[in-house]
Order: structure tokens, then sequence, then C-alpha cells
């Protein structure tokens, strides 16, 4: 499979990377010119497109022939840097790709998803300093998975709890709202949510999916194992 990473350089986008070669994708990687050499290690391995992920010319170039696109949604400063990165994708990749979007658990889908308090007053408080500051916008995250979830593309979402890092615990589980038990341990580590992104390209149970994932050797995730979704 091509295989096209976009936000290659992040330390998400790093472990995708890995898992891709692992399983033998013939990978693209797409990261700001600056960060290219944090994707050295890759070697010849892999194919650079530099450039910003929003850039519509150059994710066309990026996913041209591509079979998965794999997408970090960052929402940097106030001008819709991750709308437009959904966008480029959506419109771009080849008709029949599996897309799968990376986000937090903030993002709800269908409005059914219960929030801790913490979480809650964590999301509005660095939303806030956040805008406030021109370094990100959640809105704009939260605008970018409502037109992936109005698509009619191959597409996955798949939201992550608060991140570890540390060695590979396995594949993560997930359900389908936040506030479900089996996600009560709000953890998974990094190098596993990338690798449930890279696992979600060959998994159409996926589809049109919002999954919210957990570590699986987390508590919550032990004591549900095998729990209806």
């Amino acid at each position: 499979m091509r295989v096209c990473i976009l936000g290659a350089s992040g330390k998400l986008g790093r472990y995708m990377v890995q898992h891709a070669l692992d399983r033998g994708h013939d990978v693209v990687g797409v990261c700001r010119e600056r960060s290219v050499g944090k994707l050295a290690p890759f070697g010849d391995r892999i194919t650079i497109v530099p450039g910003p992920t929003d850039d519509r010319a150059v994710v066309g170039r990026a996913v041209a022939g591509c079979d998965g696109v794999l997408t970090v949604l960052v929402p940097w400063g106030v001008h819709g840097y991750a709308t437009g990165t959904a966008q480029a994708v959506l419109d771009l990749a080849p008709r029949g790709a599996r897309l799968v979007f990376s986000c937090g658990w903030h993002i709800t889908r269908d409005g059914k998803d219960v929030y801790s308090r913490s979480l809650r007053w964590t999301v509005a408080i660095f939303g806030r300093v956040a805008r406030w500051l021109r370094f990100a916008d959640l809105d704009d995250q939260v605008e970018a998975c409502r037109r992936i979830f109005a698509s009619d593309t191959r597409w996955t979402v798949v939201r992550g709890s608060d991140l570890e890092e540390g060695a590979s615990q396995g594949l993560p589980v997930w359900s389908r709202h936040v506030g479900d038990p089996v996600l009560a341990s709000n953890r998974t580590r990094r190098i596993d949510f990338a690798l449930f992104m890279v696992a979600a390209l060959a998994n159409d149970a996926l589809i049109r999916e919002a999954p919210a994932i957990v570590g699986c050797q987390t508590p919550s995730a032990l004591a549900h194992a095998g729990v209806e979704r």
C-alpha cells in the first residue's frame, strides 16, 4: 500500500512512519520544510514532500497515487490550518483512498460523549489561552472534523486520550463515546496511538467511525475487555 502521512515529522507522525514501514508500506511524508531534518533517520526509505499541510499544491503532489492518507490534524495558529489540511485531503486524495485523521477526545461526532469536569475545564482554559496567544485554535479542529464527518469519503477520525511515552503495549481499544467505562483510564502510549492509526487503514469496520481510544493495558481497558462498544 502507498501511504501518505501528513505531519510526518512530529512525534506521532514519526511513529506512524515507522509502523507503516514495518508493515511494508511505501511511505510519502509531508512536513514543513524546517522540520525535514527530523525525518533523516528514515533515510531513503521514504519520500518527503516539504511544505505546509494546508497547502493544496503540496497535498495534491503528496497524495497522488496513494491508497491511504494518515493526517495529524493540528490547529496551529488562528487561520484555519487544520480545516485547510482536512479539506485538501478530502478534495485531493484519490477516490476510494482510506483517510485516517487524528484528533483529541474533545471532538464529538453525535453529541453523546460525556466529558469529565476536569476535561471540560482543561479544554476551555487551554482553548482560550491558546487563541489569545494566537498559538492554536481548537475551534479550527472542530470545524475540520465537522467537514470530515459530512464527507462521503472512506474516513476514520481517531480520537486520542491523554498521551504518554513508553514502549508499545499493543493496539489500543476503542469505544464510540467518551464517558464509556472502558475509556475511564484516559491514557494511551503515543506509539500505540500511531499503531491504531496505521492499523485503521486495513480495518473497514472503522470506515466512517470516530473511535475514542485508550491503551489496551490500562486498568479500564482490562476491566472491560470484551464489553460491547
